[in-house]
């Protein structure tokens, strides 16, 4: 059935459309009788207003844009927890977008959230510079935007992050601290930023142990589960002697692990595995993983929280907000002559 609009009840009611839409709005120079009327023919005939076209009208959709790389892993829906409980309370809706870690698919989202004419953005990227000159052209035209976790390394924005190099440094320090000599690092691809950034923290780790950095520690992997599977096997395959492993990403440390089990070697007796996100996943994996943990729903509300300050003013200067990330020490790295494991946060 076709929705009843205002030029319906104008027609019913015998008054012209600026009288029913100036009475549905409440207007207090329509006479209380004919308020009265409209909005029962209103009622009678189910009239739902459309609030797209009245946000248009005010130069607002009262949407936001969310585009993220994946949604196989829990790092996206803690963020988009995070997101929608600042913008729900504000009346906002949340369209979400995934990249699928494919930069053309990313730059096909962003057009869309352009062509929704949503209001801000708040993005995730695939890669650090592939869509550059479309969030340029966005950019020129008035879209607000808002970058976490993976953001582009040379363009003036607003972000959320929080300090890769540091925690990566400090967490390879706790291999060697525990022992490990012989840490390899399965690094996440070259074209994120943060995967830069960790790796910059493994290496200068290294270094100020005087431990030598070999080419053959460093494996350059995807960002799946299977590309953890895969770096682990090419490892054992090549004879790398290794008793420690840096993951980019928790994903990439639980198939690192579990083919390493499945090869019958212990963790962490035979190999220590530590890696980067904080992910539920990290906790519900046998034996839990040590990691550095992002304050994921954080990270979501203060996107929000910055994105509603640019749509509220778009005068206000880009800025970078470092949250801080958690090292969570669990079993993974502990030797398992202590039986009981509990988390230790520093």
């Amino acid at each position: 059935m076709k929705p009843v609009t205002i030029k319906d009840l104008a027609k019913h009611l015998l008054l012209s459309y600026s009288t029913v839409s100036r009475a549905l709005s409440d207007d207090k120079n329509i006479r209380k009788e004919t308020r009265e009327r409209v909005i029962e023919a209103a009622r009678e005939f189910g009239y739902q207003p459309n609030t797209t076209a009245q946000n248009l009208r005010l130069g607002r959709s009262y949407s936001i844009g969310v585009i993220v790389p994946e949604m196989i892993t829990p790092f996206a829906s803690q963020v988009l927890e995070g997101i929608q409980e600042i913008l729900g309370t504000k009346g906002y809706k949340v369209i979400i977008a995934q990249s699928d870690e494919n930069p053309e698919t990313e730059k096909k989202n962003l057009l869309m959230m352009e062509q929704f004419r949503v209001d801000g953005l708040i993005i995730s990227l695939t890669h650090q510079t592939y869509n550059n000159e479309i969030l340029l052209q966005l950019q020129h035209n008035g879209m607000q935007m808002v970058f976490y976790d993976r953001i582009p390394s040379n363009l003036d924005v607003t972000k959320v992050i929080v300090n890769d190099y540091a925690k990566s440094l400090l967490m390879v320090e706790h291999l060697i601290s525990s022992g490990r000599k012989q840490i390899v690092h399965i690094q996440g691809p070259d074209h994120l930023h943060n995967a830069k950034e960790r790796a910059r923290g493994y290496s200068d780790a290294l270094a100020k142990f005087q431990i030598q950095k070999k080419s053959d520690y460093i494996i350059k992997a995807g960002l799946t589960f299977e590309d953890g599977r895969q770096a682990a096997e090419e490892l054992l395959r090549k004879k790398i002697p290794f008793d420690g492993v840096f993951a980019f990403t928790d994903t990439l440390a639980i198939g690192v692990m579990n083919y390493l089990r499945e090869q019958n070697l212990k963790i962490p007796e035979d190999v220590a595995i530590a890696s980067f996100s904080g992910t539920k996943l990290s906790t519900i994996v046998y034996p839990q993983l040590t990691t550095v943990e992002q304050p994921l729903n954080e990270m979501g509300r203060v996107a929000a929280e910055l994105l509603l300050e640019k749509i509220t003013d778009n005068t206000k200067p880009d800025k970078t907000i470092i949250l801080s990330a958690e090292l969570r020490f669990r079993a993974s790295t502990k030797l398992s002559e202590n039986p009981t494991i509990k988390d230790r946060t520093i």
